[in-house]
């Protein structure tokens, strides 16, 4: 796998960070310790390993949350077809550039989908 651009955060990814569990550092974090970044951070390595516990237990519990409702029929097979489809289509617009203008467009249509799969 290649590495990707040092800040791998563009707009769109930015977005979704605000609405996902985790936050902008916390997702830096963990592609650092994927070594997926090689960013370097201007905290102290107590404060860093304190935040690397803290985006594993996140990652452990979002991981225990999707099997959860994997097992229980909430998260069906059309709705990891859509989610799947997303995360690929998010995947190629983090690596090209996104008018502003257009950035809004896209996490309506993100956003709707997951409404869509989301409903309870």
């Amino acid at each position: 796998m290649s590495t990707p651009p040092e800040d791998n955060l563009n707009n769109i990814i930015r977005q979704i960070i605000k609405k996902s569990l985790f936050t902008e550092r916390q997702i830096e974090i963990i592609l650092k310790r994927r070594n997926l970044s090689a960013r370097q951070f201007d905290i102290s390595k107590g404060a860093f390993y304190r935040q690397v516990g803290q985006c594993q237990g996140k990652f452990q519990a979002l991981c225990c949350s999707w099997i959860l409702f994997r097992a229980m029929g909430i998260i069906r097979e059309e709705d990891i077809d859509v989610i799947n489809r997303l995360s690929e289509q998010v995947s190629v617009i983090k690596n090209s550039d996104v008018f502003p203008e257009r950035i809004e467009e896209v996490m309506f249509v993100i956003q709707e989908l997951l409404n869509r799969t989301c409903k309870l």
